[in-house]
């Protein structure tokens, strides 16, 4: 995998960034707090989301915007990715607004399904990118600090391996689970055994056949019983069938004798409605002489003489032609009266709209005339402040006129004497621990001559003691007190150059910020004077302007008062023809009441037409009434012929003797009835019972197979769960061996000397480290520099194991160093690089480095530079080459900051 551009939008200090990244090493390098780890926080939190940040969501939006963007373009497998993530902040809450990845294949949106995708395509969560690829600023020692336990699952979560332990741990669950469910199929295989012997012993079939037996004998007797009653049923109902045709006969008769009263009834009833009509017939002619009578004078009062009913129309058609014109007529008449009125409302708003302008643009005036005055009183105070400036930055200088150095060179100076003065201390420890050794062995050995054994070798001697050696300590003892008090002196005397050179450091800060105060006062007043000229100008053209408003606003007043005077014009007409129309209106309202008069004669004819219909109608049904009243009285008396009572009271006595039989043999029936049914629901149950005892053995068959099959399956589980365990133990050693080979190798190259034969790693993940004479140390007795080197080895051995040692493995990230010099001396510094390079020269695709240490710089093959403004607190980055020419500008630069 491979980094190959990020760009960031409003993304904590940066405002705007693009970068492209290529292969090998490349170092981002600049002053402490410039921004350089953010650089690479940005890519991480690219791929990870929130869950890549210490800190919370809305601390990643630049202060005082609304949302931040980064974008990551990289390579992997072959493939070319992109990811976009944007945040936006909202009632002060950020929110992941928008988060893409775009891949060869397809399109992932939403922070969770980007961030399982980026996780499945590198193999790695962002906890174990940071334990494998990215070191982090601060967390060199994170691995040698954390518990045994911890570091195994880190490392063991990097290699795959906490996966086998999640199936060892899936195959224990199932083998509990089939271990819990073979339990319960064998209870129940139990139960079922003991509810066979329990129905086996009932004789169920034997009792079956004795209740068939006595069934077939009950059937036979409700089968005689049911033939006998049959037959009295329908002697029953023949004689019922008698006596209903009977009731028929005499309920037909009654119903002819009302049926002929109502006949003669109705007959009557119509009779008198034929007499209402002709009554009805006679009002409505009396009413048409009447409507006659009206009509004449109305029109008495009308200019038309005896006119007929089309000509009355013809007359209404007339006038509501009239009256619908002088309606068009007061229409637009008013609408020209609303648009003349609209216009003067409109004319004078637009007058005062005017008049309104004109004194907002005087006003802007006067205000713009007092801007000018207020900013030549302010360009007279910046001018004079220019001058104290100048005058400050001179008297600052004036420090630097004994000082060994001149402005721009304290920073130099000063590191120059921190390195002398860092020499300085470490040589005083040095001797200062020689010193104490010298002592110790002096004293051993004076302590052995006493003894009257060699000082040397500490064997027994004959002779007087040898005191050479003896002498030779006290010397070196004597030498080394001398140069320790040399060397306490010059670290005395540099620790107040420091302290000095620092006060220069100050001093020259000092002078460059008030420099930059100059520049900005200088430029300010520049800006202001180039603005003054068009100042006065822009006062006097709004004067102008007010005064041109002014002119059209009294222009805007008469025209209103012109089109006001046309509006009322308007409104007399309307008037005018209001007047004919309520006179045309009058005419119509008489003219109606003629016409209504023809439309009540014709409704009054019609409605005699009809109503001398409805009597001949009526005449009608009377005739057909009185035809079917005569039908009748044939069919009543030829029913009353038809009646024969003896027959009647025979058919009464055979249904009696019926009935009688029936009531007593239904009784005898219900009771077998409910023996046969009794005994069908005694053999109904012995079948079950039987079909139930089947049912049993076969589930006794299925139950007993289960169990073989779950024991089988238990005993899989079981073999599968050791296998994970074995599998994870073997595999863990194997890595084990291979990353103690790696990290003594490493650390060999990178540490260089001779205090440590090597280092080991048991199964666990302790680390212990050998001296020379066989002695163990935990890492954490190691020296700041060492313990630092000792972890960076460490995370590249973890590195190259995963490169190298994974079957199939996806291509890994850049290694990552972020400031992995801060627990380093300048000595240990050097072997850093050396790392850096061994990493390279094993295949490591790209590394990124970010220090602000030269030395990593001079072994950089691509250079970012990242430099913040004081003025913006933004910070922006370069790329350059890596050239001599160029790196040494860098270490100018560096200094002069």
């Amino acid at each position: 995998m491979k980094f190959e551009r990020v760009r960031l939008e409003n993304f904590k200090c940066y405002g705007d960034a693009d970068l492209e990244l290529d292969s090998g090493v490349t170092v981002i390098h600049g002053l402490n707090g410039s921004g350089k780890s953010s650089l690479l926080e940005g890519c991480f939190f690219a791929l990870y989301g929130a869950r890549a940040l210490d800190e919370t969501l809305d601390e990643v939006v630049t202060i005082g915007e609304e949302d931040a963007t980064v974008e990551l373009w990289f390579t992997h497998g072959g493939g070319s990715f992109h990811v976009e993530r944007r945040v936006r902040v909202t009632d002060e809450r950020a929110t992941t607004a928008r988060c893409v990845l775009e891949t060869p294949e397809a399109t992932y949106e939403g922070a969770r399904d980007v961030r399982r995708h980026v996780a499945e395509l590198l193999r790695m969560d962002h906890e174990a990118f940071v334990n494998c690829a990215y070191v982090r600023q601060g967390e060199v020692n994170k691995l040698i600090n954390a518990a045994p336990a911890e570091r195994q699952d880190m490392i063991d979560d990097l290699l795959q391996l906490g996966k086998l332990e999640d199936y060892r741990e899936r195959a224990s669950k199932a083998r509990l689970g089939v271990k819990h469910v073979r339990d319960g199929k064998r209870e129940l295989l139990e139960e079922v055994a003991s509810n066979i012997e329990r129905k086996e012993e009932k004789d169920l079939h034997g009792r079956l056949n004795a209740l068939q037996t006595e069934r077939k004998e009950i059937e036979g007797e409700i089968e005689r019983f049911e033939d006998n009653r049959e037959e009295a049923v329908t002697t029953r109902d023949d004689a019922e069938a008698i006596l209903e045709d009977h009731e028929a006969k005499r309920d037909r008769l009654e119903s002819l004798d009302s049926e002929i009263a109502a006949l003669t009834e109705t007959i009557e009833e119509t009779e008198r409605e034929r007499e209402e009509l002709g009554e009805r017939i006679s009002e409505l002619k009396t009413g048409i002489e009447e409507i006659r009578d009206d009509r004449a004078e109305l029109l008495a009062e009308s200019p038309l003489e005896d006119p007929d009913e089309a000509t009355i129309t013809e007359t209404i058609a007339d006038l509501e032609d009239r009256d619908e014109a002088l309606r068009d007529d007061i229409e637009d008449h008013r609408v020209a009266a609303s648009e003349h009125a609209s216009e003067a409302e409109s004319l004078r708003e637009t007058a005062e709209e005017k008049t309104a302008r004109a004194e907002e643009k005087r006003e802007a005036a006067e205000e713009r005339a007092s801007e000018l005055a207020e900013t030549r009183e302010k360009l007279a105070e910046r001018r004079e402040r220019i001058e104290r400036l100048e005058a400050a930055i001179e008297q600052k200088r004036d420090a630097f006129a004994d000082a060994p150095v001149d402005v721009g060179e304290a920073g130099d100076h000063w590191d120059d004497l921190a390195d002398d003065l860092n020499e300085a201390r470490e040589r005083q420890k040095e001797l200062e621990t020689e010193l104490k050794n010298a002592a110790q062995r002096l004293e051993e050995a004076e302590e052995l001559l006493d003894a009257g054994k060699c000082p040397e070798c500490g064997q027994p001697v004959e002779d007087s003691p040898h005191v050479e050696s003896i002498e030779d300590h006290r010397e070196r003892i004597d030498d080394l007190q001398d140069e320790l008090v040399s060397v306490r002196q010059r670290r005395e005397r540099l620790e107040d150059e420091v302290e000095a050179a620092s006060d220069l450091v100050d001093r020259e800060n000092e002078i460059r910020n008030l420099e930059n105060d100059l520049e900005n006062v200088r430029q300010l007043v520049t800006e202001r004077e180039d603005g003054l000229d068009e100042t006065v100008e822009q006062i006097e053209q709004l004067r102008e302007a007010a005064e041109e408003l002014e002119a059209e606003a009294e222009a805007d007043r008469e025209a209103a008062e012109e089109a006001e005077e046309a509006a009322e014009e308007k409104r007399e007409a309307v008037a005018e023809c209001n007047e004919e129309r309520a006179a045309i209106s009058e005419r119509l309202d008489r003219l109606a009441a003629v016409r209504e008069t023809f439309e009540q004669v014709a409704d009054h004819e019609e409605e005699i037409e009809r109503l001398r219909e409805q009597r001949s109608n009526r005449a009608e049904l009377n005739d057909e009434r009185r035809d079917r009243l005569a039908d009748k009285r044939d069919q009543r008396d030829e029913l009353r012929e038809q009646f024969d009572e003896s027959a009647v009271e025979q058919a009464r006595e055979q249904r009696e003797r019926a009935v009688e039989y029936i009531e007593k043999v239904d009784p005898k029936l219900e009771e077998l009835r409910a023996e046969r049914d009794d005994l069908l629901d005694e053999i109904g149950g012995v079948k079950t019972e039987i079909e139930a005892l089947e049912e049993l053995r076969e589930r006794y068959d299925d139950l007993e197979a289960t169990v073989d099959r779950l024991d089988s399956l238990y005993d899989e589980t079981e073999r599968l769960q050791e296998m994970y365990g074995g599998l994870r133990a073997e595999l863990r050693q194997r890595n084990v061996e291979s990353l103690e080979r790696m990290l003594n190798e490493t650390f060999d190259l990178v540490y260089g000397n001779d205090s440590y034969s090597r280092i080991e790693l048991d199964g666990e993940y302790e680390l212990t480290v050998y001296q020379k004479d066989g002695q163990a140390l935990d890492p954490e007795q190691l020296s700041g520099g060492e313990r630092a080197l000792f972890n960076l080895s460490l995370r590249c051995a973890i590195y190259r194991l995963l490169a190298e040692g994974i079957e199939g493995s996806a291509p890994l990230p850049p290694l990552i160093l972020d400031e992995p010099t801060v627990f380093l001396d300048s000595g240990h510094v050097s072997r850093l690089v050396e790392l850096v390079d061994h990493m390279r020269e094993l295949g490591v695709e790209q590394i990124v480095v970010v220090s602000h240490d030269e030395e990593l710089v001079g072994a950089a093959e691509h250079l970012v530079t990242v430099r913040k403004d004081a003025t913006t607190n933004r910070s922006t980055v370069t790329r350059e080459d890596a050239g001599s020419a160029t790196l040494a500008a860098v270490s100018d630069a560096s200094a002069g900051d």
